[in-house]
């Protein structure tokens, strides 16, 4: 079962956008340039920190 998770170890602030490329499976660019062109738009940064607020931070497990 898959889970969206903030990941900081391929994080560049928050692990938002890293979170959300492992959740679909593609490089973590894409999703930081999405989020780099709604940044332009007005509504990126909102955006952003309202994920950064909901979406949990993946704890290490010694599982994993």
């Amino acid at each position: 079962k898959k889970k969206l998770y903030r990941n900081k170890e391929n994080s560049k602030i928050a692990g938002v956008c890293s979170g959300i490329s492992d959740y679909f499976e593609i490089d973590p660019v894409m999703i930081r340039l999405i989020f780099l062109a709604t940044f332009f738009l007005g509504a990126g940064p909102i955006i952003y920190i309202i994920s950064w607020i909901i979406i949990p931070l993946k704890i290490k497990s010694n599982n994993e």
